[in-house]
């Protein structure tokens, strides 16, 4: 008797497993959206840079600190005007390389802005580039890349006869456009109101 009542428990067990498998195999499968940590932003706020030497001044935001850049992959800088615009909170820095027209050949200076920003074309699904006048006369262009790119943002200002200034903005970060998508709109900000606000001594 108790062999035949533990039979029945165990082919009602079986049964069950068989039909919860079932309906749970024929259940549409539905995947979970990838998920980000949140990113508190400050507010915008910006101060003057505008130190004694240098060819240009502009605005930028208070919680990111200028730094003297003295050296480009390994070699001297060209001259001591370059500079990098550290954000530490978001592992971000745009590097600020300066050149001088004359010694350097204008079309040159343009063609290597263009190359630099291409280099990133195998892993970018789109590279828009476009033309700007600032408010203060200033003349340049403003490149946006697509996709994993190590630098979505850049761009280059000039006068064409004496200076030539070009940015990019970096993460220091495995680059992934979902999750460096918040903090490279928030920054974008910053880069247009330095662009807006630069001007050349």
């Amino acid at each position: 008797m108790l062999s035949k009542k533990l039979h029945s428990f165990i082919l009602f067990i079986i049964i069950c497993t068989i039909a919860v498998s079932h309906f749970s195999c024929n259940s549409p499968f539905v995947p979970k959206p990838r998920g980000y940590f949140k990113i508190h932003f400050p507010k915008h706020q910006y101060q003057l840079f505008n130190q004694p030497g240098y060819p240009y001044t502009f605005e930028y935001p208070v919680y990111a600190k200028v730094v003297k850049d003295s050296t480009f992959f390994g070699e001297k800088t060209e001259n001591p005007w370059w500079i990098n615009i550290d954000f530490p909170q978001f592992n971000g820095r745009i590097y600020v390389s300066y050149k001088t027209i004359g010694p350097n050949n204008f079309q040159k200076l343009v063609n290597d802005a263009f190359t630099l920003t291409n280099k990133h074309s195998e892993k970018a699904y789109s590279i828009d580039d476009s033309l700007m006048v600032t408010p203060n006369g200033v003349h340049g262009m403003f490149f946006k890349v697509g996709g994993n790119v190590a630098t979505a943002n850049q761009f280059f200002l000039t006068d064409s006869t004496h200076h030539f200034l070009r940015g990019a903005l970096y993460f220091d970060a495995t680059p992934n456009q979902d999750s460096l998508a918040p903090v490279n709109r928030f920054l974008v900000e910053d880069m247009k109101h330095l662009i807006n606000t630069f001007k050349w001594k």
